[in-house]
């Protein structure tokens, strides 16, 4: 039986939405052993000067604890 736990983290990007997923996915497997999924739970972007300079995503994800 494994025990998992779900954590909140806000990731960025200059190039979209699927880049920003991919940043945080990447850097929370860093720091969180055995990441097992993530879902998205909000998609926002900076405008500047009529333009999207920024895309942020809050990622929901899964990790097992450890035994």
């Amino acid at each position: 039986m494994s025990i998992a736990k779900v954590t909140e983290i806000i990731a960025s990007s200059n190039e979209g939405f699927e880049d920003a997923i991919r940043k945080g996915i990447k850097r929370a497997s860093k720091t969180l052993n055995e990441v097992r999924s993530a879902w998205v739970e909000s998609q926002k972007v900076v405008v500047r000067d009529g333009k999207i300079s920024e895309w942020r995503v809050v990622l929901k994800v899964t990790f097992v604890l450890e035994k």
